[in-house]
């Protein structure tokens, strides 16, 4: 583990405020700070940086944290590169010999051992005796630049090729394992993931050579592509194919695509600003990555049913997050790749110029769904058109859309209109109730939490008494020791809370610092959030010690009732254990 004081040197270094004031424009609001959440798309401020606990909470989206959390989030990194991240931000060397220092130098290893397979890839492709890859490669058009500027790769159709190549190199089985580039066979030997297949090597924004996607070259051997498992190298949800070229590309917008061969084509074709999810649908972590080098996104996935539910599915996640979303129609192929093959580079072109913003989009998906030619069609038609158009922030935007469908399909414009306005006013007022109760942000986001954790919403009474406790006990530790004698982790009903005391109470009782900082090396995001959001909603309380006790009593209380109701479903067998054990405790 990394030592206390160096996380909390680094907590003393870093300072929250001016470091997330760099990310988001921060006003005064009392002791806090107010801005718009850099994690989602919202009007009204609820992203609250508090500098006195080092923390901050967004009431909007959930997202909570430390410095740490804040850089893992806003820089795509996990929790050890975070700290590095920091710690050079901070002029501050990083310890030896730690935990994490022993994981960092295993995830060196990873990387060192992918850009060996990388290049044993490339070598079979280029100068290898199988010529199957290469054939494939030359029938899908792809040239020798691209092939050299993507370091594409052929896998032998061979159960060791690779294994045996990098066991001369020097790697053992088990860091073959560790960089999921071998398989366990049921006999306990190791052989290779990728037989018989193009390789596109997976590149992160720093040049690292982090994982690999295979491409079969026969229906029969497999699934289409398959795609290496996580490792500590790499997490396919937090990265994306190409980043690493179109992070530089001269055209700001980026193009989002299916797979690896419609990316590299379009590279080929001179838009250097495609990318690629990696072998999922399109992930809030890849979102965020694309948000954080442009404001415009075209998506550029094929034109079946699954790669239009893809699209719906990729918009709604980028209008969360304020990204502007342009979707490419494609006639008369499948994907990109064909269209180019087809047509050229200059049609693309003209087709990227031309697409369609994602409001067009949805319109156009819902005009496919109602028949137009009959007038209850059209009334059903409308009546969800003008749901749609009162959504659109632009009023002109409105107007021009209002005058369009009213012309096309021969009903009064005013009549129309007078419909999305009604629509209009319902989502005002909607959004003036949430601005009116941003007061009372806490209680709404504990609605949500209880809608997330049905164990927190069947034991509410103890789990708001677990989180005054805990925020009393962080507030003031001067409470550890009236608390511990009263009441133990064993003693809380809802499993986050007891996760998050039990770390606390040992912290304590090993007289190490209780801050943020120090609980993001052993808590994960989930309970991270938790904790700030504990933090937040109780950031303006004091209390004292008869409060606390009303707590412990609540706690308690649930508890034996809880222990009454478990006892009173026993069978005779378990009741008797259960007498047992209580009698051997307190001999104890």
């Amino acid at each position: 583990m990394i030592p206390d004081s160096f996380l909390e040197e680094l907590k003393q270094r870093c300072d929250i405020e001016s470091l997330i004031s760099s990310y988001v424009l921060l006003k005064r609001a009392g002791r806090n700070l107010k801005g718009l959440c850099p994690f989602h798309s919202e009007k009204t401020p609820s992203f609250v940086v508090y500098p006195e606990s080092q923390s901050f909470y967004c009431f909007g989206c959930g997202a909570g944290g430390d410095a740490i959390s804040f850089i893992m989030r806003a820089e795509n990194l996990e929790y050890i590169e975070a700290v590095k991240f920091l710690a050079e931000k901070a002029g501050l060397p990083m310890p030896e010999n730690t935990a994490e220092d022993r994981t960092g130098k295993r995830r060196m290893r990873i990387l060192e051992m992918n850009r060996e397979a990388a290049r044993f890839f490339h070598q079979c492709l280029v100068k290898g005796e199988d010529r199957r890859g290469l054939e494939y490669l030359a029938n899908r058009g792809m040239d020798k630049k691209m092939i050299i500027r993507f370091g594409l790769g052929y896998a032998p159709d061979s159960w060791n090729a690779l294994r045996d190549h990098l066991q001369q190199k020097g790697y053992s089985w088990e860091e073959m394992l560790d960089a999921a580039l071998v398989i366990k066979g049921r006999n306990g030997s190791v052989y290779d993931t990728f037989r018989g297949r193009v390789i596109f090597p997976i590149i992160d924004l720093r040049g690292n050579v982090i994982g690999f996607g295979g491409r079969v070259l026969s229906s029969d051997k497999g699934p289409k592509y398959l795609n290496s498992s996580d490792t500590l190298a790499y997490k396919k949800s937090r990265n994306l194919f190409a980043m690493n070229f179109a992070k530089n590309a001269a055209d700001k917008r980026l193009i989002l695509c299916e797979g690896y061969m419609d990316t590299v084509s379009m590279h080929q074709a001179g838009f250097d600003n495609a990318v690629a999810t990696l072998g999922t649908a399109l992930t809030p972590e890849q979102a965020r990555l694309i948000a954080h080098y442009t404001d415009e996104v075209i998506l550029a996935y094929d034109s079946d049913e699954a790669g239009q539910k893809a699209t719906r599915r990729a918009a709604a996640l980028f209008d969360e997050i304020g990204v502007k979303v342009r979707v490419l129609k494609i006639e008369g192929a499948k994907d990109p790749d064909e269209f180019i093959k087809k047509y050229g580079a200059t049609r693309f072109k003209l087709l990227l110029d031309g697409s369609s913003s994602a409001a067009e989009y949805a319109i156009a998906r819902l005009r496919e769904r109602h028949d137009l030619t009959t007038d209850e069609g059209k009334v059903r038609f409308l009546g969800e058109l003008a749901n749609l158009i009162a959504g659109l922030p632009n009023p002109v935007e409105r107007d021009i859309y209002i005058s369009r469908w009213a012309g096309e399909l021969g009903v009064s414009a005013e009549a129309f209109r007078q419909q999305v306005q009604s629509q209009w006013r319902k989502k005002r007022t909607a959004e003036q109730k949430k601005q009116q109760t941003a007061d009372l942000r806490p209680a709404s986001q504990e609605v949500e939490i209880n809608r997330k954790d049905p164990q927190r919403a069947r034991n509410m009474s103890a789990a708001l008494a677990e989180d005054k406790l805990i925020a009393a006990l962080l507030k003031n530790n001067d409470f550890y020791g009236f608390i511990r004698e009263r009441i133990g982790p064993e003693d809380f009903v809802t499993d986050s809370n007891r996760t998050i005391f039990a770390e606390l109470c040992r912290r304590l009782e090993e007289n190490r610092p209780v801050s943020l900082t120090a609980f993001s090396e052993v808590l994960d995001e989930a309970l991270m959030t938790r904790l700030s959001w504990l933090i937040a909603d109780n950031d303006s309380l004091r209390f004292d010690r008869e409060q606390v006790e009303d707590y412990i009593r609540r706690i308690l209380s649930s508890r034996m009732k809880k222990s009454s109701e478990e006892v009173s479903q026993m069978s005779p067998d378990k009741l008797d254990d259960y007498i047992k054990k209580i009698a051997e405790n307190k001999r104890g």
